[in-house]
């Protein structure tokens, strides 16, 4: 038997912009896991998950028919892990086998909460993981993300694939998001196994060192959101603005290479004034594509934020889940947090997940 864990992750800063090639973002890996584990199986194999059992799906109206979107449902996620890892498994010479595999996540509260701390990709990941050292492939972490990547990417179609990173590497992330349309092209062009070894286009994965005064605050406003769908809209508004969008990508890298110049410094005044210009470049992009990003309970997460002297802003696609702050931790925080709750704004008990 073996067994595999990936954390979940969270975006500091560059949201949108990443999902385009070679635009950078802040990512970092939280100490929430999803968990896999591989047992031998004798005459049939199974998928088990206690969380994923009655695990929601969506759907929308085109035309009389029902279409569902399968890109919240984390079985299609396990399955195109364990299909692209059993390729590439049988590329290298091994024989497959039949197994138990079974799903286990803290990513989630036990009374159902989703945090928005992407299941999705660590579930990938783990998967991946488990079945690297079921097969003993030996993967390294470069190839372990870009099989997992290419297996989140076929099931969910848009993204950045940053949270693959951040569950694969840990840390403190500067991830830039390679060229999606060359991957089309070269998967059906090369092997899994020569994608692997292979440089991918504008792909840059840099680990980052944060400053010792620089200290993490993580509220969740309650309410879920789904990724895919925000992104989405975002692409529609790209297509009708796109001189606004070009210019919000330029912005946007160059507060982001600001943001890691910070890092690279060791300065938490650079870091929190990054956050900040990052936060206005979002609400301008809210503001000409139409899309509710920031919403009311996360606008009061970061104006009580403020008010102690943290730079605050959403993470991620924003339209619910997670806001975070930066703050000096030479501060008292807890009347912020009290402040928090105070607004039905509840603070995650979340540290920062190194990989060794």
């Amino acid at each position: 038997m073996v067994t595999a864990k990936a954390p979940g992750k969270l975006y500091i800063a560059g949201e949108y912009a990443v999902v385009e090639t070679g635009y950078p973002a802040i990512v970092v890996a939280m100490n929430q896991f999803v968990t896999v584990t591989v047992e031998k199986a004798a005459e049939y194999g199974s998928i088990l998950s206690k969380q994923y059992q009655e695990n929601s799906i969506y759907w929308r109206r085109e035309g009389g028919n029902l279409v569902f979107d399968n890109r919240d449902n984390p079985f299609h996620y396990i399955l195109s892990a364990i299909r692209l890892t059993e390729e590439y498994a049988t590329q290298c010479g091994k024989e497959l086998g039949l197994y138990k595999l079974a799903v286990d996540s803290d990513l989630d509260s036990i009374d159902g909460k989703k945090y928005g701390l992407g299941s999705s990709a660590a579930v990938t990941v783990a998967t991946v993981k488990a079945l690297n050292e079921f097969y003993d492939l030996q993967m390294s972490a470069p190839q372990l993300y870009k099989l997992a990547a290419i297996a989140h990417l076929e099931v969910q179609g848009n993204g950045s694939l940053g949270d693959i990173a951040a569950s694969v590497y840990g840390g403190w992330i500067a991830y830039r998001s390679f060229d999606k349309d060359w991957l089309a092209l070269a998967r059906k062009q090369y092997s899994l196994s020569e994608l692997l070894t292979m440089d991918w286009p504008r792909l840059q994965i840099e680990l980052l060192t944060p400053p010792s005064n620089l200290r993490l605050l993580v509220g969740w406003t309650g309410s879920p959101a789904s990724t895919s769908q925000l992104v989405d809209k975002i692409a529609l508004a790209k297509a009708q603005k796109h001189e606004e969008y070009a210019q919000f990508l330029a912005d946007s890298e160059q507060t982001i290479e600001n943001l890691i110049a910070g890092f690279r410094a060791q300065s938490l005044e650079i870091i929190q004034k990054g956050i900040n210009e990052n936060r206005r470049l979002l609400a301008r992009l809210a503001d000409f594509s139409g899309v509710q990003i920031e919403t009311k309970p996360l606008k009061r997460l970061r104006q009580i934020a403020d008010s102690f002297g943290g730079a605050a802003k959403f993470s991620g696609a924003g339209g619910g889940d997670c806001g975070i702050v930066i703050i000096d931790r030479a501060k008292s925080v807890t009347p912020l947090l009290q402040q928090w709750r105070q607004a039905a704004i509840e603070p995650l008990d979340l540290r920062v997940h190194e990989i060794d």
